[in-house]
């Protein structure tokens, strides 16, 4: 079996686990799984646990030239998503793409790796690898990668969890999470002029809020965007309601002030504004590991994304880095999530190249 047939096999392996946030166990499960497969292949791994929340640290010590980053949490799914199964050249399955096929790749790169220092006499604390795979990238990542870069560095750091073989993506932009609380006066729906219905209140604060974030910069819409994503409100279809609840998801580039974003938000509205959740935006230091990358990939590109990864982690400790991955056709999340079979065997090469690239003899 070649490297590429046993990433495969084990992205299957891995798809199998329903290790979604609605079931913490199997995240968990799935963490234990990626420990076991390492013990079986004579690599250390270490399970670290914050707050339920696991991570699997496979490195040669505390620090590494490069670090891989990756998640075994995928979203919400109905159980036919986890049965993974393969049409063409494409595998199919919740977390195909995002993100188990890079779960898999980096252990199959990292074990391959380990096995050509062993022929030489070295071991595991030799390697220029590091690995991180956390169970939580899907809810923000506060308990899986912001944890765990406390205690690992890594001169350069690769999120495989975004961009495609030819995007290697240096910027993502930055989440803020808000909710308003309208706060109308109920009334008989018969006889609405004697209420103040709250969610009339909400949408004219929708509206307001709209105003901010008018504007495009020229086609491919890197410039702040709101989305208005959940309502609330109501007990009885003959009641004028009394309170409505909205919750927005904002995001936001390098050229915004995210506080004086939310201030100005707060301004304009009659509503309660509360801040649920702000994620900054990913912007990499320069690194001339950059140019490197561009250079064992012929034709990629740098370029920047509109969503967000546990990259943005990396900006708290000074760590420069990237986003890459396979192809997954803008599959994410979705019930036909696949991935690319050609574009993981494309990326393995890629990354095979950089290490060796950073090992001189190339761990032989």
């Amino acid at each position: 079996m070649n490297s590429c047939d046993e990433i495969v096999s084990l992205t299957q392996d891995l798809i199998r686990i329903p290790s979604m946030h609605s079931k913490p166990e199997e995240i968990m499960r799935c963490a234990d799984f990626v420990v076991q497969w390492c013990g079986r292949q004579g690599i250390s791994a270490r399970k670290i646990v914050h707050d339920g929340t696991p991570s699997v640290l496979v490195m040669p010590g505390d620090h590494a030239r490069l670090l891989l980053m990756t998640h075994v949490d995928v979203v919400d799914a109905p159980d036919g998503l986890f049965a993974p199964r393969i049409e063409g050249d494409r595998l199919i399955g919740r977390g195909a793409i995002d993100d188990k096929y890079a779960v898999a790749m980096s252990l199959v790169l990292f074990r391959d790796r380990l096995r050509a220092l062993e022929r030489n006499g070295r071991s595991q604390g030799d390697m220029v690898l590091g690995l991180l795979i956390t169970g939580d990238e899907e809810t923000g990542g506060e308990n899986g990668a912001a944890r765990a870069l406390e205690g690992i560095g890594a001169d350069f750091a690769i999120a495989l969890d975004g961009g495609g073989p030819e995007r290697i993506v240096t910027r993502e932009k930055g989440v803020i999470d808000i909710m308003l609380t309208a706060t109308g006066k109920a009334a008989h729906g018969a006889r609405p002029w004697l209420g103040r219905n709250a969610i009339d209140m909400l949408l004219e604060d929708y509206a307001r809020i709209r105003e901010l974030f008018e504007g495009d910069d020229g086609g491919d819409h890197w410039h702040r965007t709101v989305n208005f994503g959940k309502i609330r409100a109501g007990e009885s279809i003959n009641q004028v309601p009394h309170t409505a609840r909205g919750w927005f998801n904002i995001r936001f580039t390098e050229d915004d002030d995210p506080q004086r974003l939310v201030e100005a938000i707060t301004e304009r509205v009659r509503s309660r504004v509360e801040v649920l959740s702000t994620i900054p935006v990913f912007a990499s230091p320069p690194s001339p590991m950059t140019d490197i990358l561009l250079d064992i990939a012929p034709g990629a590109t740098l370029t920047r994304e509109h969503g967000a990864s546990d990259a943005r982690h990396l900006m708290d400790h000074g760590i420069p880095g990237a986003i890459w991955g396979a192809e997954g056709f803008g599959t994410q999340h979705g019930l036909e999530e696949c991935v690319s079979i050609p574009s993981i065997e494309k990326l393995h090469d890629r990354l095979s190249l950089l290490c060796d690239r950073l090992e001189p003899d190339g761990g032989r």
